[in-house]
C-alpha cells in the first residue's frame, strides 16, 4: 500500500551542511526516519530559477555543483539518484500553466545537500521542477495545489530554499543569531502558517518593513509556496530548525503530514 506522503519545506542554508554534522542536518536525518519512505521525490529548489516553468525527465539526472569557492570535499560528494521520467510527465500534466521538459540542469545543491543527509543511499528517484521567475507568488501557490495529487502516489514534495535569504547582509560575527528584522519576518511567516493564513504568506509584503530586507529576489522564498499549496487543512504541522543565523538567513523548516 502506498502511504500518502507528507510535504516538506527545508531551509537548506549553506551547501556546507552536506558535509557537516550539526543540529540542522541531524534534524533532517530524523525527519527522514519519521516519515514513510517515498517512492520518489519531487524537489522544487531555489537554485533552478528559470524563465517559465521547466521539469526534468532524465532517467539519470546529473549532479550540479552550482556553488563556488567551497572546500574540495564538497565537490567530491557524489549524490546520484535515478530520475523519474514517467512521474515527470504526470507532474507536467497536473500543472495548468505551461511546463517545458528541460534536462539542461540537474540535481542541484538545493536538493542534494539536504537529500544526502535524509537519504544517503540515494536509492529514491529524484526529479526537479523549476521556479518560474516571471510568475507571481499566487501562481507558485496554485502550482503547489495542483501537485498535491502526487502525495497519493508516494511522492515526497520537497521545497528547498530559505524564508529569509539575503546574502548581501550576511554577518559572520552573528553565527547563531539573526537581525531583529530577520527574526520578525521569520516569525510573521511562521505565525501565518500556523494559522493556515496562506494568503498573507503569498502577499508577504503584508509583513511590513521586515519584508523589504528578507530577500532581494524571491527564489529562496517561493519553494515554500509550493509546499503550502500542496498541504491540506487537516495535515499535522511540525516546525523544526526554527532559527535565524548569520544575521540574514533563516533555517526554519515545515513538515505537513
Amino acid at each position: 500500500m502506498t502511504h500518502k506522503m507528507p510535504v516538506l519545506f527545508v531551509g537548506h542554508g549553506s551547501p556546507m551542511n552536506a558535509i557537516e554534522d550539526n543540529s540542522f542536518t541531524r534534524n533532517w536525518e530524523k525527519i527522514a526516519v519519521k516519515i514513510p519512505k517515498p517512492e520518489a521525490i519531487l524537489s522544487v529548489s531555489a537554485h533552478w530559477y528559470t524563465k517559465g516553468s521547466k521539469i526534468m525527465d532524465s532517467a539519470s539526472p546529473r549532479q550540479i555543483y552550482d556553488m563556488y569557492g567551497f572546500p574540495d570535499a564538497l565537490y567530491k560528494l557524489i549524490y546520484a539518484p535515478a530520475g523519474a521520467p514517467l512521474l515527470a510527465h504526470q507532474t507536467k500534466n497536473l500543472i495548468s500553466t505551461e511546463v517545458q521538459i528541460d534536462n539542461s540542469w540537474g540535481i542541484d545543491h538545493g536538493s542534494w545537500s539536504v537529500l544526502c543527509k535524509m537519504y544517503p543511499k540515494a536509492d529514491i528517484p529524484v526529479f526537479q521542477l523549476s521556479i518560474d521567475a516571471h510568475a507571481d507568488a499566487a501562481i507558485h501557490f496554485k502550482i503547489g495545489q495542483e501537485l498535491a495529487a502526487l502525495r497519493e502516489q508516494g511522492v515526497l514534495i520537497l521545497g528547498s530554499g530559505n524564508v529569509v535569504h539575503n546574502l548581501a547582509l550576511i554577518n559572520w560575527d552573528m553565527e547563531d543569531a539573526g537581525y531583529s528584522w530577520a527574526n520578525e519576518f521569520d516569525e510573521y511567516i511562521k505565525d501565518k502558517i500556523n494559522q493556515r493564513e496562506y494568503d498573507d504568506v503569498i502577499h508577504y509584503r503584508n509583513a511590513g518593513r521586515s519584508s523589504a530586507s528578507a530577500f532581494v529576489t524571491p527564489d529562496h522564498f517561493y519553494p515554500l509556496l509550493y509546499v503550502l499549496g500542496a498541504s491540506e487543512k487537516d495535515d499535522k504541522l511540525t516546525v523544526f530548525n526554527d532559527s535565524c543565523l548569520l544575521g540574514s538567513l533563516s533555517m526554519t523548516c515545515y513538515l505537513f503530514e
